[in-house]
């Protein structure tokens, strides 16, 4: 997704230095107060070693690290700065470990000019001296002796020859090479040069038995020399050839280049690759072209190459150099290329190995870049021979001129609004202004930058345009300054925030937004113009707030590239400020009027003509209740993330701007170690509007997106779904990171910058690799059809027709082979149409069963026809477990299996259920299709789902119970004894034991009392059976609650067995009807209490006839609840006091604390408080709760995240008398903003569709007011009015009448925070104004009449057999 696209590292300010290692070759240079090291082939960033590491006051010192030497063979890098020495190693078993190895400290007027090491022997040559140390270990630590100093000129380079025996040196303001003793230092030899030198090098010569050395040296005007000794003075050199331009060209041509550059070639490096390439056996033709490459390797060839001025390259080679007498030297040219190959002579070109065989790298520097050079093509004088790999960063200006690397950190970013530019600011007020090229070179072009002389210590700069434009403040002078040509300046308080709003390009004024410290806001006209620039203060206002904000901030622009904020054709006002209190209260801020205006000589008007000024509106409000907030941010959609410091750590939270009764706005909440704060935050938005926000640590940036709500995985709202971590390349912690469009991010550490984003696609490998938006999309975006939540949702609101349909679809889909990224989706107005019109014949139309030639019925089945047969989805389900669909995880991935097998097997059996039934049914069947897949050994992988390392934590894991949202639609079933009977069938061997009707909920949801007695008696049965040695204490329990004690006494009669079975026989054959046999159970129990045989114990306690006392002991020490509303229930019934006391202590509290809506409702359905059951599906629990006749200690979160909970209020606020009064209780308001609530949360699983769906069918009935008599009417009293039921209620012969309208409480007064309890009779209705919605008082005066009209119309009449006749 987010990869390292380029790194801003300095431009190489001379000689580039090599590592060799066994399977990469690394590049060296120095940047600032660091040493940047980069692979040499691709010159990706690999690390970077800084030099505070091991001297701390060098952090911040005004100067760069300056000569640099590097030691392949015992892989040393030693640098300096100033004064100071430090060396480091690389170690490691795949040399990835870098550590300090030694340090070196001069006197302090020391400072070194060059560096040379080698074998253990370090060279230093300062301004006035050379020295040579040796490397000793003292006290087992590396450390550097002085072998001896000598006074010399200031020196520029210094260089150790093979044999170790001397050293040649430049200076920097002579043109003398001198040569002298290692040993010794003594001077042996002042080689003069007519020009400068720039460089020099000791030939290295491995295949050759002399030790004589032979010396290359470069000149400013491009002419290499040889030096040689001669045979009777070994140790004095003497020129024996010098490689000029005249001597590779014709005079003609030679003297037409102005520049030219020549470059020797390692022999060690040019001597492998020939071998590699003549190491192939191949035909003649091709021995033939490798005929030149033999003749080089064979002879021992030096190859020099010479780049001329317009680009082509000339190879020139010297024969017979280790040959005696020199006079055998020989130079000649090999080739000549064509122009243009390299774009000019580059400072220094290098060649160094390569892991492809027959192939080189060749490094050039500057422009750094780097070529693969094919030694068989390129001296076979092909074009395609010399090829670009990779080149660094662009260190230049955009007029093209070099610039000079800055020394100061960076310490903070600015971007335009749309991200094409960015500026930075340094620690020392400096600062420079790059545009983002993202459509061709995808880089940084340096467009401005800035001095503390020119414009004083910048506070705040604003980057417009691309970069092309800027402008600065600087508290010391109190001015905006727009750096145009010519630049302009205007006076302005001081101000602690300066920002550019959003505008397209063509317009030619932009609108600059200061905030001051008085928190006044300042709108700034500026210019952008060539020939008549100008910035003009045209609106100073105040946030119409009663108190001073902590802090006021802007809300960030980048998804609304080229538009302005008060564009009406967006729809509506863009936020531009948020302001932040101290009470942890966010508003946002939209000027009332346009803010982007054209200037009539100087003066910014408005539409009208009148002189502009912009009133501020607040737009929205979010009360977070965080104090002492730290960073704040704030997106273009309006999320806020806030950071607030704690005890715990600095606790992140994001916000959404849309709150409600439903939604306190909350949406993700995490907690980070102090030790680890957060540095930095920045949003960024993707082109369907979704928000990313990068936050930053010292070391790392994680990007957090949101991540769509699913029913598969407990996932929170917001998720990391990417992470820098440049700790290990990097020691400098991280000053900033910005968002650049397109998804780029730019982070700044120290002096370096890298630039992450998506790599250019240069295979199909790459192609296919996800870009961060695409992730994000695919994270929070619209889901296909074929998606299990897609499928899920489809099933739970009744569209199973549509589900076949998908599944058909996604068959066709898998069988096309096409890519996942062509797959076709069904039309979206499949989702708008009921069941009814989609229930389509799926197998189209139908053929003749009659052959053309012959009348006889065709014997082909029709199930081949039938795309959604149980063969073919068993096809279907084989293909997808062979090669699952990408991007889904395990989990997904074996739902959507689930889903499509459960579909299957419910369509068939969907005529026989109602439609709560048919939803039982199909969480039942997916429960156990889960439960048994993740029993199996093989699930599918995450790396074959090809999902990324954050979602392929999420293992297939198995469910002890069905939720309780699933068990409330088999409650509200009128088919339950077949869904009953589904559920024995599902159970291993069809035989249910507690276990499993606790899993399923079966004593939760079952109404018929008799029917649970039969099947508790069912279960006790199995759970006798189920051991081999068949123990009564197993089902003692149900029997006891059944009063079947003598049943037990005969299951004791079996039980030889048992070490009881004597005393148990004794016991139980006594009559339990008398109290003292009931109170000696109830001994027994609690001596069972005291030996933790807990469930034995509360069946003695039944056996005592102490159902209390037993439900006492399951809910405090076997904490099943269950089991004990499954024994309140079947002993004493729904109306029992003990049934009663369990729901109100235990389980309404329970599902309060939880923020479970669903077993709320049900505990209040089965306490008769059927009005409660409906509000508490809608309205906040917190109102409910005082309505609740129960011990509400602690209320959870709210939970309203949960599509079925509209599902289910659809259901029940018309079903009986009560619901209708608890419906009339929730005000109009209040349910259109559920059913957008429910919208939302369909949005964020991904079903937009369904979410479209449902906003377009819902339906508000609700009682209405039917006015009888007018004149009855006076006065005018809500009360007073009667009400009848709506048609589309009155209609609905299911209503029941479970209310008593003449002693029946309202469950809260029409104010709502008034709420008399259940037991308190009502008040007596008065005339009384009521200051609430015109909806809900109507509702709630209209419910009493409402429910005396129902009762008067109902008539039981006499019965008529004639009646059926």
């Amino acid at each position: 997704m987010l990869d390292l696209i380029q790194s801003y590292t300095g431009c190489p300010p001379a000689n580039l230095h090599f590592l060799h290692l066994p399977r990469e070759t690394l590049l060296l240079y120095p940047f600032a107060d660091s040493i940047a090291i980069f692979n040499a082939r691709t010159l990706a960033f690999v690390r970077a070693l800084a030099f505070w590491e091991v001297f701390p006051s060098t952090r911040h010192i005004n100067q760069s690290v300056r000569c640099l030497s590097v030691e392949n063979t015992m892989k040393l890098v030693v640098a300096s700065l100033d004064h100071r020495v430090v060396a480091w190693s690389l170690s490691g078993p795949q040399n990835d470990y870098w550590r300090v190895h030694s340090s070196l400290k001069l006197p302090d007027d020391q400072q070194v000019t060059a560096l040379d090491c080698i074998s253990g022997l370090l060279a230093v040559g300062t301004r006035s001296s050379l020295s040579v140390y040796t490397l000793i270990l003292e006290n087992d630590l590396p450390t550097w002796s002085l072998k001896w100093s000598c006074t010399v000129p200031t020196l520029s380079r210094v260089r150790f020859s093979p044999s170790l025996m001397y050293m040649s040196t430049t200076s920097m303001h002579e043109n003398v090479v001198r040569v002298y003793l290692t040993t010794t230092g003594r001077q042996t030899q002042a080689i003069p040069h007519p020009r400068p030198v720039t460089d020099l090098n000791w030939r290295n010569s491995p295949s050759s038995s002399r030790d004589d050395p032979i010396l290359y040296t470069i000149t400013s005007d491009a002419t290499l020399r040889i030096f040689m000794p001669v045979l009777d003075a070994p140790q004095y050199l003497q020129l024996h050839a010098a490689l000029d331009t005249f001597s590779s060209l014709p005079f003609s041509i030679a003297s037409q280049q102005s520049s030219t550059g020549i470059y020797w070639l390692d022999r060690e490096v040019m001597g492998a690759a020939l071998k590699s390439v003549l190491s192939d056996p191949v035909t003649a033709e091709e021995d033939a072209r490798r005929r030149r490459i033999r003749e080089i390797a064979e002879e021992g060839w030096d190859i020099f190459l010479r780049v001329l001025g317009d680009g082509s390259m000339v190879v020139q080679a010297v024969a017979n150099i280790d040959r005696r007498p020199p006079t055998l030297l020989n130079q000649f040219t090999l080739l000549q290329t064509a122009p243009g190959i390299l774009p000019g002579p580059p400072g220094h070109l290098y060649v160094v190995p390569n892991p492809a065989k027959g192939i080189l790298t060749l490094v050039t520097s500057p422009p750094l870049a780097s070529y693969e050079l094919s030694v068989l093509l390129f001296f076979d004088a092909r074009a395609e021979g010399l090829r670009k790999v990779a080149s660094g960063a662009e260190h230049s200006h955009a007029d093209g001129s070099v610039t000079e690397d800055p020394r100061a950190e960076i310490v903070r970013y600015v971007r335009t609004p749309n991200g094409e530019g960015v500026g930075l600011i340094r620690a020392d007020g400096c600062g420079e202004v790059w545009a983002y090229d993202w459509a061709k070179t995808r880089s940084l072009v340096k467009t401005g930058k800035w001095s503390a002389e020119e414009t004083g210590h910048v506070d705040h700069f604003v980057v417009i345009d691309a970069g092309r434009y800027f402008a600065t403040y600087s508290s010391e002078t109190g001015l905006v300054i727009l750096h145009t040509s010519p630049p302009v300046s205007l006076a302005v308080p001081s101000l602690s925030l300066l920002f550019v709003l959003s505008a397209p390009h063509s317009q030619p004024v932009r609108t600059l937004v200061g905030v001051t410290a008085s928190q006044t806001i300042l709108l700034v006209s500026a210019t952008l113009s060539t020939t008549a620039p100008s910035l003009t203060l045209f609106s100073e206002l105040s946030l119409p707030l009663s108190t001073p904000s902590k802090m006021i901030l802007p809300v960030d622009p980048m998804s609304w590239v080229g538009q302005l904020p008060s564009d009406t054709r967006a729809g509506e006002r863009h936020g531009v400020l948020l302001s932040i209190s101290e009470e942890g209260e966010l508003a946002f801020w939209a000027p009332e009027n346009d803010l982007l205006v054209p200037a009539v000589n100087g003066v910014a008007l408005a539409a009208n003509g009148a002189a502009a000024g912009a009133a501020w509106k607040c737009t929205g409000k979010v009360r977070t209740g965080r104090k002492g907030i730290t960073r704040a941010r704030c997106s273009s959609a309006k999320k806020s993330c806030l950071v607030v410091p704690g005890p715990e750590g600095e606790e992140l939270t994001i916000w959404d701007s849309k709150v409600s009764e439903f939604s306190l706005g909350l949406e993700y909440r995490q907690v980070f170690s102090l030790s680890d704060p957060v540095n930095d935050l920045d949003w960024t938005a993707t082109p369907d509007n979704q928000s990313i926000l990068a936050v930053g640590f010292a070391h790392r940036v994680e990007l957090l997106c949101q991540q769509r709500a699913t029913y598969f995985d407990e996932t929170p709202g917001w998720g990391v779904c990417w992470r820098i971590d440049i700790g290990s390349m990097i020691p400098h912690p991280i000053s900033d990171s910005i968002w650049l469009a397109r998804g780029t991010l730019l982070v700044g550490a120290g002096h370096l910058q890298f630039m992450y984003g998506q790599k250019g696609q240069v295979g199909p490998i790459e192609s296919e690799k996800e870009s961060l938006f695409e992730h994000v999309a695919r994270l929070n975006g619209p889901l296909d059809d074929w998606n299990p939540q897609m499928i899920l949702q489809c099933l739970l609101w009744g569209k199973i027709e549509l589900v076949k349909k998908v599944i058909i679809n996604l068959s066709r889909n898998v069988e096309s082979g096409k890519s996942i990224h062509e797959w076709e989706n069904l039309p979206i107005e499949e989702y708008f149409r009921t069941e009814h019109e989609t229930a389509r014949p799926v197998k189209g139309p139908r053929k003749p069963q009659h052959s053309l030639l012959f009348d006889t019925l065709d014997s082909r089945n029709d199930s081949d026809e039938d795309p959604f047969s149980p063969s073919a989805i068993q096809k279907l389900l084989e293909r997808l477990e062979e090669n699952p669909i990408p991007h889904l995880t395990p989990r997904e991935h074996a739902s959507l299996l689930i889903l499509i097998q459960t579909t299957l097997e419910i369509d068939q059996q969907r005529r026989a259920l109602d439609p709560n039934g048919l939803r039982y049914l199909i969480s039942m069947r997916s429960f156990y299709i889960l439960n048994r897949r993740a029993s199996e050994p093989s699930t599918p992988t995450s790396m074959a789902n090809g999902t990324s390392t954050i979602a392929s934590g999420l293992r297939l894991e198995r469910r002890e119970r069905l939720r309780y949202r699933d068990m409330i639609w088999a409650f509200h079933s009128e088919s339950q004894e077949m869904l009953l009977s589904t559920s024995v069938a599902a159970c291993s061997n069809g035989k249910m034991s507690w276990a499993d009707a606790r899993a399923l909920g079966v004593f939760i949801w079952m109404q018929s009392r008799e029917a649970m007695r039969a099947h508790l008696e069912v279960i006790a049965r199995n759970e006798y059976m189920a051991g081999d040695n068949r123990d009564p204490t197993a089902c003692s329990l149900f029997y006891f609650a059944l009063g079947k004690v003598k049943l037990v006494h005969g299951l004791w009669r079996q039980a030889a067995w048992h070490k009881e079975q004597q005393v148990m026989l004794k016991f139980l054959n006594n009559d339990f009807n008398e109290p003292r046999w009931r109170t000696a159970a109830q001994k027994n129990a609690f001596a069972l209490l005291s030996k933790r045989r807990f469930e034995y114990a509360a069946a003695f306690f039944l056996l005592g006839g102490s159902l209390k006392d037993a439900v006492s002991v399951l809910l405090k020490n076997v904490g099943d609840w269950q089991l004990a509303v499954a024994l309140a229930r079947v002993v004493e019934g729904d109306d029992g006091p003990v049934l009663r006391d369990i729901l109100t202590g235990t389980v309404i509290p329970l599902a309060f604390k939880d923020g479970n809506r669903w077993l709320a409702s049900w505990a209040c359905w089965l306490l008769r408080r059927r009005d409660l059951a409906v509000r508490i599906l809608v309205n906040p629990l917190e109102d409910v709760a005082s309505a609740v006749d129960a011990n509400i200690a602690e209320i959870g979160d709210p939970h309203y995240d949960d599509p079925s909970l509209a599902l289910l209020f659809s259901q029940l606020k018309s079903k009986t008398l009560q619901t209708a009064q608890g419906t009339s209780e929730i005000s109009g308001r209040t349910e259109f903003n559920f059913v957008l609530q429910i919208a939302r949360v369909f949005c964020r699983m991904g079903c937009h569709a369904l979410a479209l769906d449902l906003v377009r069918t819902w339906s508000f009935e609700r009682p209405s007011t039917v006015v009888r008599d007018s004149r009855a009417l006076h006065p005018p009293s809500p009360i007073s009015t009667r009400f009848a039921l709506e048609p589309a209620l009155r209609n609905k012969s299911s209503i029941l009448i479970d209310i008593d309208v003449t002693t029946a409480p309202t469950t809260r007064r029409a104010s709502p925070t008034g709420s008399p309890t259940r037991d308190k009779s009502p008040l007596p209705i008065t005339r009384e104004e009521f200051k609430e919605e015109g909806d809900l008082v109507a509702r709630k005066a209209g419910i009493g009449s409402l429910m005396k009209s129902a009762k008067q119309d109902v008539s039981v009449p006499e019965f008529d057999m004639n009646a059926f006749f």
